[in-house]
């Protein structure tokens, strides 16, 4: 009898556990840290994903909806990382062919955990393999990315890393 072995799309962090540090929460007004994004690899993807995206979501943000704090699609299929930094702000630090979306605080990049003192607040970051490159326009606003995104995802890996100040 026969074994069949199957790999579980899989998302992972040489900088992230269970909590970010200070080098990944804001900055700014009320947000102590550097903003810098978290390195962040995958392992086993769908082979048939033409591009990926990746997505951090506050799920906790006093909004009602959450607040989209990172997006990033259109990540060629050939990339399996993203180094830490690659959110800058810059926007110089993503691969060819990757393009930053705006978050819900209206820049384009990454801009990392700012909860309201005191408040524990979770942050699912997601890698999307997707069934197609986007065509969304960078000015295109977090959700519609978002829901453009989940249209065309066959499968996504997700951390859940909370935050608190």
């Amino acid at each position: 009898m026969e074994t069949k072995t199957t790999h579980t799309f899989t998302l992972k962090s040489h900088d992230v556990g269970g909590q970010f540090t200070n080098r990944h929460f804001g900055q700014g007004p009320g947000c102590p840290g550097e903003n810098i994004s978290p390195e962040l690899h995958w392992e086993n993807a769908p082979r048939d994903a033409k591009a990926f995206a990746i997505t951090m979501h506050d799920m906790d943000a006093a909004t009602g909806s959450g607040l989209w704090h990172w997006v990033v699609y259109n990540i060629p299929p050939t990339v399996t990382s993203l180094p830490g930094d690659a959110g800058s702000l810059s926007g110089n630090n993503l691969p060819a062919g990757a393009v930053g979306g705006l978050t819900d605080v209206g820049v384009k990049g990454y801009f990392g955990p700012c909860p309201p003192a005191g408040e524990l607040h979770r942050y699912l970051i997601t890698v999307h393999a997707l069934k197609e490159c986007i065509p969304v326009n960078e000015t295109a606003s977090a959700a519609l990315t978002s829901f453009i995104l989940n249209m065309n995802t066959l499968a996504k890996a997700s951390l859940l890393v909370y935050a608190r100040q």
